[in-house]
């Protein structure tokens, strides 16, 4: 299986530049969201829901393609941790500048359900570790999903 998932990005590695290079940015974030959304072992319909209108807005999808990404994204982060794999595709797609957005949309999705768990949590710090973007960053981004879901700052455990 991790033979299969590592030819399927060396294969996308080859390819020149276009709509290939940005579906493949789009599957990687939607995997991560994904899988933000099942580190309580479940994905909430509302944590469903936030994901697909995430990718709708952030990525000018119709309702359809983001449903399609949603199942591929899902079908993708069955049975393993593939947070790495995917984070290596944002860091060698987005520049660092660019990467926040990857982490208000993970925090929309941690909160979607009305409640952050501590795995949630821990995968966050995680990921942004890896995607190179720092504690005070990902807590400013944490604020700014807070305040745009009208949720109180205090909300959850990362404090």
């Amino acid at each position: 299986m991790l033979d299969r998932i590592k030819a399927m990005f060396d294969a996308w590695e080859k390819r020149p530049p276009g709509p290939e290079h940005r579906d493949t940015l789009h599957l990687a974030a939607a995997v991560l969201l994904v899988e933000a959304a099942r580190m309580d072992d479940r994905i909430a319909p509302e944590e469903r829901a936030r994901i697909g209108a995430l990718v709708r807005e952030r990525f000018g999808l119709s309702a359809e393609e983001a449903a399609e990404l949603l199942t591929t994204a899902e079908s993708q982060a069955r049975g393993v941790a593939p947070h790495f794999n995917y984070v290596s595709v944002v860091v060698e797609r987005c520049p660092p500048e660019q990467r926040l957005w990857l982490i208000e949309m993970l925090w929309e999705v941690a909160y979607a359900d009305g409640d952050l768990h501590a795995l949630e949590s821990n995968l966050l710090r995680r990921i942004g570790g890896l995607l190179h973007v720092s504690d005070v960053e990902v807590g400013a981004a944490r604020k700014r999903v807070l305040k745009r879901m009208g949720l109180p700052e205090g909300t959850g455990v990362w404090e």
